[in-house]
C-alpha cells in the first residue's frame, strides 16, 4: 500500500450520502459529532466488542479487517456471517443506528465489504443485510450487477474528490438536516452567497448592454 491512496470503506457512504461532506471529512479533515454519531460509535463499539463464537453450522466473526487492492479500499466490518458449506457462503452484515433508506447510501458501503470479502477469500457474496437500530431489523440487500457497479462508480468519485483536493458545493436539501457536519459546512449560507452573485451577475450584464456607447455619447 505504499505511496498508494486506499480509501476508508465508510468513506464511501460518506461521498455517497453528499460528495461536500466526504470532503470536508477526507480531504479537509473537518469532523463533529452530533447525537446520531455518538450513538453510532456506541452501536458499533457494543458490536465489534462481541467475540468470534459459532451457531448451527455459522460461525460469525466481528470487527473483521478488509481490503481490496483491485479497488483500492480499506477497512473494517461489523458482522461477517459464514455458513459451512463447499463452498462456504459469505454473508456481511452492516449495522446502523437509524431506518431503512430508500437511497442506496449504506448499501453501497455493505457492496463495498462484500467486494473486499470476494477478493480476499477467493469467494462470491450474493446478498448480505444492514440491521438497524431504530427499527431492530434487518434489511436483506441483493449484492447485484446493478449495486457493484454503483459502488465502483461512488468509489471512482470519491477518489477523483480525494485526488483533487477541491471540496464540491453544498447540496442544501434535506440531507442536511441530519449532518453533524452542517455548522462547519453552512450550506444555506452558501447557498444566499451564490444567489446574490447571480443577482450582481445580472445587474452587471444588464449595466454592460444598457450603458451607452461612445457614438452615443457623440450625439
Amino acid at each position: 500500500m505504499e505511496n498508494e491512496t486506499y480509501l476508508a470503506l465508510s468513506a464511501l457512504q460518506h461521498y455517497a450520502y453528499c460528495p461536500r461532506q466526504f470532503a470536508l471529512i477526507h480531504v479537509e479533515q473537518a469532523w463533529a459529532d452530533n447525537r446520531f454519531t455518538a450513538e453510532g460509535h456506541i452501536l458499533h463499539a457494543r458490536v465489534d466488542s462481541g467475540a468470534p463464537e459459532q451457531r448451527r453450522g455459522i460461525a460469525y466473526e466481528r470487527g473483521v479487517s478488509l481490503i481490496s487492492h483491485r479497488l483500492k479500499i480499506v477497512g473494517k466490518m461489523d458482522l461477517l456471517e459464514i455458513e459451512r458449506g463447499e463452498p462456504p457462503r459469505y454473508f456481511p452484515v452492516e449495522y446502523k443506528r437509524g431506518k431503512p433508506k430508500i437511497a442506496h447510501w449504506d448499501r453501497i458501503q455493505l457492496c463495498a465489504q462484500a467486494l473486499c470479502i470476494e477478493e480476499m477469500r477467493n469467494a462470491h457474496v450474493e446478498e448480505g443485510a444492514i440491521w438497524y437500530w431504530e427499527v431492530r431489523r434487518r434489511e436483506r440487500v441483493d449484492i447485484d450487477e446493478e449495486l457493484r457497479a454503483e459502488t465502483v462508480k461512488v468509489i471512482d468519485g470519491a477518489r477523483a474528490v480525494l485526488e483533487s483536493g477541491i471540496t464540491p458545493a453544498p447540496v442544501n436539501d434535506k440531507r442536511c438536516k441530519g449532518c453533524s457536519l452542517i455548522d462547519l459546512c453552512e450550506p444555506s449560507t452558501f447557498a444566499r452567497d451564490r444567489s446574490a452573485r447571480y443577482i450582481k451577475a445580472l445587474f452587471d450584464s444588464a449595466d454592460i448592454v444598457s450603458a451607452p456607447g461612445d457614438d452615443e455619447w457623440a450625439q
